[in-house]
């Protein structure tokens, strides 16, 4: 009996994660039919894989790059659509399997629009979830559509978390590399340049998240977004730096087990862990030897130094729209100092100034939660402009 192929649709597919996913579907043609790309300005790059993969549609989200999109495919008999809308329908479009790849919460429309249609989605977009979580997961519930994290923290939980042993299980361990200025002193770091931040010691990611990485916000994002995905209250998932970033996430269970899933510093292995769920699928990534594998260190968070955290934790306490909040102001400050215009060590107190302000009632649907992201922006960004005038 022929081999039914799985189709897929990559959204985000030029971005870090999005790239990984086309080269795992370039590698295994006889498994996966593409069935849409979409892309926000990298019209080059999303031409090149249509033509490689030759998906029925691709969408381009900026509107000067469709020209240039649309004469790079002429003659490929792909379907070609431009702005945000083209996105949410690249999404709409019946396929198996959809990499929810966006970076931020302009990934929102496009991810639910997926997940309403019932869709599997590999989500890599965690801010989604910190600023709808319960909307979203209340989504997932109704469409029946299962939700595979990719991040390597929460897939690596995923893959040794026992749902149907749940009340055994004590605490989820996130395991955090501690980012490039792990041992550099608080007041090096106000002299930071976003070049230094940019450069992680382990992993290759794109701006907005390897910045987060290196205030640790990224791990305060991966807080809340395991709530979510998990159904586990704050207190009782936990941070752990291990500078090797082999070991990518535990569980802890109540008799004294410690879960682990271990790997390269890649995101080859959780992305094909998702492409082939429930099942397993061999790649072309070479297999983690642990006998020439450094020492496997762990440290406790300096929550002084990396304030991020426990400002991720006061958010999740506080409820309503904090989290939402905090992740609008973290996208706006990130763009500030790689924009230079806030130093590094003022990204976690802008954040604050911004959490300070009030703006209304918990928002109850993804329009709401929209409307209230677009509000925040604008007053964070009121914020970086004030604070500008004044040095």
């Amino acid at each position: 009996m022929a081999h039914k192929m799985k189709t897929i649709t990559v959204l985000g597919s030029t971005g870090s994660v999005g790239r990984t996913t086309i080269k795992i579907l370039l590698e295994n043609r006889d498994k996966f039919e593409v069935k849409a790309l979409a892309a926000g300005n990298n019209w080059k790059l999303l031409a090149e894989q249509a033509c490689l993969l030759s998906p029925s549609f691709v969408a381009i989200e900026n509107a000067h790059a469709y020209k240039p999109l649309q004469e790079a495919l002429d003659g490929e008999n792909i379907e070609i659509g431009v702005g945000s809308e083209a996105v949410v329908e690249a999404a709409k479009i019946n396929a198996d399997w959809v990499m929810a790849g966006i970076v931020g919460v302009a990934g929102l429309p496009a991810t639910v629009a997926a997940v309403r249609r019932g869709a599997l989605i590999a989500f890599a977009n965690k801010e989604c979830l910190v600023s709808a979580g319960s909307i979203l997961i209340e989504e997932a519930r109704k469409s029946n559509a299962k939700l595979i994290p990719v991040d390597s923290e929460h897939n690596a939980i995923f893959q040794v978390f026992e749902n149907d042993n749940k009340h055994s299980i004590d605490k989820i361990i996130l395991t955090a590399s501690g980012g490039p200025f792990r041992t550099t002193k608080l007041s090096d770091m106000e002299l930071t340049t976003p070049e230094a931040a940019l450069a992680h010691p382990n992993w290759k990611m794109g701006a907005k998240i390897s910045i987060d990485s290196a205030t640790m916000m990224n791990k305060g994002l991966e807080i809340i977004e395991a709530c979510f995905l998990f159904a586990m209250p704050e207190n009782r998932i936990d941070v752990v730096v291990h500078p090797q970033s082999i070991v990518h996430s535990l569980v802890a269970y109540k008799d004294g087990s410690l879960l682990a899933q271990l790997g390269s510093p890649d995101m080859t292995t959780p992305i094909a862990y998702s492409l082939a769920w429930p099942e397993r699928m061999a790649i072309s990534q070479q297999l983690l030897d642990l006998k020439v594998t450094a020492p496997l260190t762990f440290e406790e968070p300096d929550t002084i130094r990396f304030p991020a955290l426990n400002l991720a934790r006061e958010s999740i306490r506080s409820a309503g729209n904090s989290n939402l909040v905090l992740n609008a102001a973290n996208e706006i400050a990130v763009k500030g100092f790689l924009s230079r215009q806030i130093k590094f060590t003022d990204i976690i107190p802008f954040i604050k100034t911004v959490l300070d302000k009030e703006y209304g009632e918990e928002p109850i649907s993804i329009e709401e939660v929209l409307l209230m992201d677009r509000a925040v922006r604008q007053s964070a960004n009121h914020f970086l402009k004030l604070k500008n005038n004044n040095t």
